[in-house]
């Protein structure tokens, strides 16, 4: 069984392969390591999803609660 630290690592080689591989592809000549950065900042602490909520004019006597 993978342990946390192992979840954590894998997830981070991948940030940063993915950035790394997206950086290739649009001819980086050089390493931004800012995107990396960013790319494993969003692996550690990822942004909730969007709420899928109503509308509030979508919203009437029955479904508003």
């Amino acid at each position: 069984m993978e342990t946390a630290r192992e979840t954590h690592r894998t997830a981070v080689a991948t940030a940063i392969s993915a950035e790394l591989q997206r950086q290739a592809e649009v001819g980086e000549l050089r390493v931004d390591v800012e995107a990396l950065a960013e790319a494993v900042l969003r692996i550690l602490d990822p942004q909730p999803p969007v709420a899928e909520g109503q509308r509030p004019e979508e919203l009437n006597s029955s479904n508003d609660g």
